[in-house]
């Protein structure tokens, strides 16, 4: 896999002239989604519901907007309400796609994805990759779990869903406001505006943000940064420790800049090494020429575990949104509570 960073088109987020090619495929794709909706939307193609509630956690933009943050809060969430949450995902990126497996914390990234394995690791929840939502929700089911939080899966139609919750980067929002490859939507943005919840992402959360489903408008979600745990193992240091010092950060996410930046945040002095989205990480790629602490997003850590050092640093992120959205969505999925 490359270890380039591949770049999101400027034109997506800035005012830049869209090249013409794109503007004549955007229409082509627009109408190949138009089509798939509705046949769905028609009941010409089958939405498929297990017996317990469905919860997606989904952007209508190409690119990382915190979902999975958001996805492990929600685990952790609706645990303590005295839920037995299960999570559904695709795996992408993953070794043998069409194989379903179980994912435990032990599990190769190469086989899991680096997404699924994250959040194994984080919650202990039991967790199934397989392309097919509608089987992986309900081998969850088989499993005793009561309820089911899709990672991604917005565009996943067949499942049927009880909610749906739009992540979106609170800064570049829908971009230019085209379809793919004009600009960053993989559905019209009126598609958000079908969402039960919005959470906003590094941005503020509007007070006008137009009608949503259930009236329940935008929610601001803060990542928070406040500590390093060693990956070879040991207690975790205060992140407030590296202040006033230089180290190496790794990225290999969607967008490595918003890490680096909270990192500068907090008074580090971030020497940036951006990898592509889902890299696979050799040793050979931390020789950085300097021997200085290496601090590295979670999803990028579940990667380097194997290989880690007493200068690898993971650096987890807490996805922090107000009491009552919390409220507000488990009000919700108790009306859903089957038996």
């Amino acid at each position: 896999m490359s270890t380039t960073p591949r770049k999101t088109p400027a034109y997506w987020y800035e005012d830049s002239p869209v090249p013409l090619a794109a503007r004549l495929l955007a229409p082509v794709y627009a109408a190949v989604v138009a089509l798939r909706r509705a046949l769905y939307r028609r009941g010409w193609r089958r939405r498929h519901a297990v017996p317990v509630p469905v919860v997606v956690v989904g952007n209508i933009t190409a690119g990382g907007t915190g979902k999975t943050p958001l996805t492990i809060a929600l685990v952790e969430k609706l645990r303590e309400a005295g839920w037995n949450p299960g999570v559904a995902s695709r795996g992408y990126g993953r070794e043998q796609p069409g194989t379903p497996r179980w994912i435990e914390p032990g599990t190769p990234v190469e086989l899991a994805g680096d997404e699924p394995t994250l959040i194994a690791w984080k919650t202990g929840a039991r967790v199934r990759v397989d392309a097919d939502r509608v089987a992986a929700a309900k081998a969850l089911v088989e499993t005793g779990c009561d309820i089911v939080v899709c990672d991604d899966g917005l565009q996943h139609y067949r499942l049927a869903r009880d909610v749906e919750i739009e992540v979106v980067d609170g800064k570049r929002r829908y971009g230019n406001g085209r379809m793919i490859p004009a600009g960053p939507l993989r559905e019209p943005a009126a598609r958000a505006r079908e969402c039960d919840f919005r959470v906003v992402n590094a941005g503020e959360a509007s007070a006008d943000a137009g009608p949503m489903a259930p009236g329940f408008g935008e929610w601001q979600m803060r990542l928070r940064l406040d500590e390093a745990q060693p990956l070879g193992g040991g207690r975790a240091r205060p992140l407030a420790g590296f202040a006033g010092q230089r180290v190496h950060a790794v990225a290999g996410i969607a967008h490595p800049e918003r890490f680096f930046d909270m990192l500068r945040a907090r008074g580090i002095g971030v020497v940036p090494h951006a990898f592509a989205d889902h890299q696979r990480y050799a040793v050979s790629d931390f020789e950085f020429g300097s021997q200085l602490p290496v601090l590295m997003t979670e999803k990028d850590a579940v990667k380097c575990r194997a290989f880690a050092d007493e200068w690898m640093f993971s650096v987890p992120l807490r996805a922090d949104l107000p009491a009552a959205f919390w409220v507000a969505l488990l009000d919700r999925l108790g009306k859903l509570r089957r038996g």
